[in-house]
């Protein structure tokens, strides 16, 4: 795939090298004791204590306004910068790369939609926050509907090819325009209508409901690989193929095999291999994003 020296996306939030150093509610001083220590601080004896804080600040280089609102506020949770993490060449590439595709789609999206919103993809090492809760890297790529923002440990693209067999630069740039697909949806309310069944319908229907939704995100993906190719001839010999052994590979029946265990239907929430590699074929043969119903009765 042809990338480079191309527009990167300025949507993009580093995060990698991040850990939270704040202190939880279940460590340190406690918030019962926020009260009594403050009064504490501003009686005579408080002076006092502020006379030591300047003391040992000085002594340790530290700000002594941060010492004391630690010791006030329970150690208000905090992030350390990321800019003493230093990736490898090897990621930062990656990194460079992901925000490429990232604007190769906003590209593509601001030319279809007319009330389009640029997500922001969130690189992260290991582990994050989002609105949509914590995650893992174990969790892969996902999309935030409440944030508006994609997550990506880009340590998923080398598991891609070790532990998924998906290989190929073009595999890694259709999980994220699957992501986008996602908050095409959630702009286009289609998320909304999905999780307002949450509890009306068994857990069967939902997870149809689910299959049906990430079949339309790769079919979404489809499209803007379209368009991509149709503007830019970013693509190569092989890519395609790169596109669709990826959603081989990540179809719900072959990961079950894959996994040793018995192949259920029923639980499916991402689809078959086959139905992956299909709906994403569609929307790159098409272009035509009116033709992504995959929730109607003859789509699957």
């Amino acid at each position: 795939m042809k990338w480079q020296q191309r527009r990167k996306s300025s949507n993009v939030e580093d995060r990698r090298g991040q850990v939270s150093r704040g202190l939880s509610s279940g460590r340190g001083i406690s918030k019962m004791l926020i009260r009594p220590l403050a009064k504490l601080l501003f009686s005579k004896v408080g002076l006092i204590l502020v006379g030591l804080f300047l003391v040992i600040s000085f002594l340790t280089g530290n700000n002594p306004i941060t010492l004391i609102g630690n010791l006030v506020g329970g150690g208000a949770p905090l992030s350390s910068s990321s800019t003493s993490y230093q990736p490898s060449a090897n990621e930062q590439l990656l990194a460079d790369f992901s925000a490429t595709i990232l604007a190769d789609t906003e590209d593509t999206w601001n030319g279809l939609l007319d009330n389009y919103r640029e997500p922001t993809l969130v690189l992260f090492t290991n582990s994050v926050t989002s609105a949509c809760g914590s995650a893992s890297s174990a969790t892969g790529p996902f999309y935030c509907p409440g944030d508006e923002k994609l997550y990506l440990d880009l340590s998923f693209f080398q598991e891609m090819e070790d532990k998924l067999n998906a290989p190929g630069d073009f595999a890694q740039a259709y999980v994220i325009a699957h992501e986008v697909g996602h908050h095409i949806q959630k702009i286009m309310g289609i998320t909304q209508q999905l999780d307002a069944q949450r509890g009306k319908i068994s857990q069967k229907e939902m997870n149809q409901l689910s299959v049906k939704l990430e079949l339309q995100a790769d079919f979404l993906a489809g499209v803007w690989a379209y368009h991509s190719q149709k503007t830019n001839h970013s693509m190569e010999d092989g890519d395609l193929e790169e596109a669709l052994n990826a959603a081989f590979m990540i179809g719900d029946d072959r990961l079950q095999k894959q996994s040793g265990g018995q192949v259920i239907p029923d639980s499916f929430t991402h689809g078959t291999s086959q139905q992956r590699m299909r709906w994403f074929k569609k929307g790159f043969t098409t272009g035509d994003i009116s033709q992504g119903d995959t929730f109607s009765q003859e789509s699957l």
